[in-house]
C-alpha cells in the first residue's frame, strides 16, 4: 500500500505525538540520547563514592544512585552519568541538566534556598587520614605541630585549626588523590575530610593509610533534585528505605571499603530518608 504524502505528513506528526508524550512521562528529558533515561549527577574522582574507572563508574554513591533509579523504574543501562563537581551541583539541577545528584552532597539550609534533597541516604562525619604505622595521631587534638592536609576551598582543615589545634600547620591540594598523595611521601602527616572520603582513599592504598575512626562532625548527604519536587523526594527515600531494609545499604558500604576496618557512625547510620517531603 502507498502513502499520500497528506497521509504520511499525518503518521509523523503521530509519532512525533507519541514521543512527547513518553518524554512527558519520563523523568528525564528528550535529549540527544536521553529519552526514556535518567541523568544522575556523580563525582568521577572520589574513590569508594563516585569513581570513573575504564568507562564505568563505581562507588558508595553510585550503588545508590544504581539502586534508587532501578526502584524508580529505570534498568542499569537506562542511567546516563554525568559528572556533578562541587561548584557546579545547584546550577546542574536548576538547569535541568540532571534528574538528580549524589555526589557526597550535604543537605544545609543554605543549599536548600536553591534546590531540594531526598534522604539523607549516608551521614557522614570529619575524620583523619593517616599512614597506617603512624599512631601519634589519634584524634584532631593530637595536630598540633603536625602538617595537614585538605582540598582547596573545603571548610575541613579551618574547623581543625581553629576547634582542636591552633598550632597545625595547613596545606591546600586541588584533589584528596593529591592529598594522599602527599601523605604517602610523608609531605604532610595526615589528611582531613569525610569520614566514607577517606576510607575509599585508604581501600584504595592497600593497607599504607588508615582512617582514625573518631568523627567530630556530622554531615548528612542527600540526593538533590530540582527545588519543590516532593513527589520525587517521596519516592526516591522509600527506594533509600527498601535499600537499606533489605540489606543492600550494608553491602555497599563493604565492598567499597573493603581493606579497612572502616564503620559508619552507628548514633547516625542508617539514617532515616525523610527530607523533602513537606
Amino acid at each position: 500500500m502507498i502513502f499520500r504524502p497528506s497521509i504520511k505528513r499525518a503518521a509523523t506528526r503521530v509519532v512525533a505525538a507519541v514521543a512527547a508524550l513518553a518524554c512527558a512521562f519520563s523523568l528525564a528529558g528528550c535529549g540527544e540520547d536521553e529519552a526514556g533515561k535518567i541523568r544522575i549527577g556523580i563525582k568521577f574522582d572520589q574513590p569508594g563514592l563516585g569513581f570513573k574507572k575504564s568507562g564505568t563508574y563505581v562507588g558508595f554513591d553510585v550503588d545508590v544512585a544504581k539502586y534508587i533509579a532501578k526502584e524508580l523504574g529505570y534498568s542499569e543501562d537506562e542511567i546516563i552519568w554525568k559528572e556533578a563537581p562541587s561548584k557546579q551541583r545547584e546550577a546542574m539541577i536548576q538547569n535541568g541538566d540532571v534528574d538528580m545528584i549524589l555526589a557526597t552532597y550535604s543537605i544545609t539550609d543554605e543549599r536548600k534556598k536553591a534546590v531540594s534533597f531526598a534522604g539523607p541516604y549516608f551521614v557522614a562525619g570529619q575524620d583523619l587520614l593517616v599512614r597506617d604505622d603512624d599512631h601519634s595521631i589519634n584524634g584532631p587534638e593530637d595536630l598540633d605541630g603536625k602538617r595537614l592536609c585538605s582540598v582547596t576551598g573545603s571548610t575541613s582543615a579551618k574547623t581543625v585549626k581553629e576547634k582542636f589545634a591552633s598550632e597545625v600547620q595547613l596545606m591546600e591540594q586541588p584533589g584528596y588523590a593529591e592529598c594522599a598523595t602527599a601523605l604517602f611521601s610523608g609531605i604532610v602527616d595526615a589528611v582531613t575530610t569525610d569520614d566514607i572520603i577517606l576510607a575509599g582513599l585508604a581501600s584504595a592504598s592497600r593497607g599504607k593509610l588508615r582512617v582514625v575512626g573518631k568523627p567530630f562532625t556530622q554531615e548528612y548527604y542527600g540526593v538533590g533534585i530540582k527545588k519543590g519536587d516532593v513527589r520525587l523526594a517521596a519516592r526516591i527515600n522509600a527506594a533509600i528505605e527498601d535499600m537499606i531494609q533489605d540489606g543492600a545499604w550494608q553491602r555497599a558500604i563493604e565492598d567499597n571499603t573493603k581493606g579497612t576496618s572502616y564503620q559508619p557512625n552507628a548514633k547516625y547510620n542508617p539514617p532515616e530518608p525523610t527530607e523533602g517531603e513537606a
